[in-house]
């Protein structure tokens, strides 16, 4: 497998990998790196789809792209997913399935016009007292102090970064400014996670920052993540015959590891109760999906809370690879991101509103109609003085295509799930749905005399306790996550946001779909270029124009600077003057 850039392998087929009609493939779970492991086989490995085979444990696919309307429950959206232009792995794969909602085009083309025409911006980020715009204003509002930290930590080398947290490299003249409500708001960073990771977003995301105070710089699906994503690809695979083996355990992989090669010679299963084994050969391919970020989620309702259950039973993600883990070093060390559930927990809870009464708080605040068809909130608006850190969402509507006429569905969740709320004198982890809704309520301004009315008779509530949910921002080190096809494997790879791939961040669908796409590749020894990360890391023009926007347009010439740094800095203008680099330099508004 090797990487490339540009229109030239972009747009190439791959030729016929040489025994590929005799070769197998088993694929343990349905979330995107699986689907799109699946689909990288059928398209460019050009396997049969009647040699694919999928195990899926629950009775419907997607893993943590969900968006159901359960029975008795309501709608429920564990979380949601944001994408930008520059996730080329999956535009790779997306131009070529098929839409299921406009007939002759693909996902790419829905997705593109989509955005293009309705275009995604936030008209307010966070709001104070009930309601009211906390006026970021689209500033950063960071010190220069917080500013080299930020660089300090981005130039900091990833192995002295290994198993350090960020609080290691921040203290309040970051953590206390809009820059890091933005950060931790959007991608639901906590203080004590990973500064490698932090780091490492950093640098992926560097050409959006100047788009991370209003969100100019996301994309959204049309509907929720299952219907737009997940259930387009499923209905390409099962047009190709590809098998899904649905409340279907693998409960373990049995590898051979005692020679040159590292092969996986056995899976065992768990269907109906019983248990049952699947014999491997070399020419039989296994993609495994380690861990789960939903893993253990539990739902509560309107009137009953979500409990908390962090134990690991037979058959979830996090035991099948502790068992994997224990056969080879190779193969990662679960317990650096399932031992303290404590600290990668949080809640999330789906509102349903049943009439028109609640609307004009909302439209108050995001200052669009929430029925106009198009974008609402665009993207998370942030309780600022909220203790359980309140954010939420409302993406186009409807968001389900079943969905009433009137209602509007609303995603929001609570960082701080432990505290104890600002009207509802209990911490989140104690609320039924009703509750989180009183709550949410209260922090959009409507009046205390009607939050109990409208929670019970203009909502439906439904709670989501997720202890996993964060776990790969766990301060980690090399090795903690298997490489996708660790050294020597011979007939198996490591999929989705436990696996390990260059450059790419975890947390973010591109990441899980890489590890699928490297995975076919490289086992399948494609001849084609795996479309590299987007290079705006390497792009002087994004890292100026970030140095910038992350001081709100101030140019490095009005740093508080000493008089040694002020002589230094004069004669490194002196001897720039009149060259491009100058005219660089003021084109980006650096000096």
């Amino acid at each position: 497998m090797y990487y490339s850039s540009g229109n030239y392998e972009a747009f190439a087929h791959p030729l016929k990998p040489e025994g590929v009609e005799r070769k197998s493939a088993h694929i343990v779970g349905t979330g995107l790196a699986a689907l799109t492991a699946a689909c990288y086989l059928v398209r460019d490995a050009q396997m049969d789809g009647k040699r694919i085979h999928i195990y899926e444990k629950d009775e419907i696919p997607g893993g943590a792209c969900d968006g159901y309307e359960y029975p008795g429950l309501g709608y429920v959206m564990r979380g949601g997913r944001e994408m930008d232009n520059h996730f080329e792995v999956m535009w790779d794969l997306f131009r070529s399935i098929p839409s299921i909602e406009t007939e002759g085009i693909s996902v790419l083309d829905e997705y593109y016009w989509l955005n293009k025409r309705d275009p995604n911006y936030s008209l307010c980020r966070a709001t104070v007292n009930r309601g009211e715009d906390a006026h970021t204003d689209g500033k950063f509002a960071i010190s220069d102090k917080g500013a080299m930290q930020i660089m300090r930590l981005f130039f900091t080398p990833d192995e002295e970064l290994y198993d350090k947290k960020i609080t290691e490299f921040f203290d309040e003249e970051v953590l206390g400014s809009n820059f890091w409500l933005y950060w931790r708001t959007m991608f639901a960073f906590e203080n004590w996670h990973s500064a490698l990771e932090m780091k490492l977003y950093i640098k992926r995301f560097i050409h959006h920052v100047g788009g991370l105070p209003d969100f100019r710089a996301l994309r959204f699906t049309r509907y929720n993540q299952y219907e737009s994503m997940i259930l387009p690809m499923i209905s390409y695979l099962e047009s190709h015959g590809v098998q899904f083996h649905y409340c279907t355990k693998v409960v373990n992989v049995i590898f051979d590891t005692a020679g040159e090669k590292k092969k996986a010679v056995r899976l065992d299963l768990l269907a109906a109760g019983e248990t049952h084994c699947v014999n491997l050969s070399e020419d039989d391919l296994v993609f495994i999906t380690p861990g789960g970020c939903v893993e253990n989620s539990t739902y509560g309702a309107q009137d009953r809370r979500a409990e908390y259950r962090p134990e690991l039973h037979e058959g979830g993600g996090w035991d099948m690879w502790k068992r994997i883990a224990s056969q080879d070093p190779s193969f990662g060390h679960p317990d650096k991101f399932c031992s303290k559930p404590e600290e990668t927990t949080w809640m999330s809870a789906t509102v349903t509103t049943l009439d028109e009464r609640i609307i004009p708080y909302i439209t108050k605040i995001c200052k669009r109609d929430p029925f106009c068809g198009k974008v609402v909130t665009g993207g998370i608006v942030t309780v600022k003085d909220s203790s359980w850190l309140l954010s939420w969402t409302i993406n186009r509507q409807p968001q389900f295509r079943n969905q009433k006429e009137g209602q509007c569905v609303v995603w929001l969740y609570g960082l701080f799930f432990d505290k104890v709320g600002d009207y509802v004198k209990k911490p989140m982890k104690e609320c039924t749905g009703k509750e989180i809704c009183e709550e949410w309520l209260y922090h959009i301004g409507v009046p205390e005399d009607l939050i109990a009315t409208l929670a019970q008779e203009s909502a439906n509530t439904v709670p989501v306790m997720m202890p996993y949910i964060t776990a790969f921002f766990m301060p980690r080190s090399k090795g903690d996550r298997p490489d996708v096809v660790p050294e020597n494997a011979v007939n198996f790879a490591f999929i989705g946001q436990f696996a390990e791939t260059k450059r790419d961040t975890i947390f973010t669908t591109e990441y899980s779909m890489r590890t699928g796409m490297e995975a076919v590749y490289t086992l399948l020894d494609i001849d084609r270029g795996v479309p590299e990360v987007w290079g705006s890391t390497y792009d002087i023009r994004d890292l100026l124009n970030a140095a910038v926007q992350i001081r709100d347009g101030r140019p490095v010439t009005d740093m508080d600077l000493s008089m040694k740094e002020k002589m230094a800095l004069h004669m490194v203008l002196e001897k720039i003057k009149g060259t491009d680099i100058e005219m660089l330099l003021k084109e980006y508004k650096v000096i």
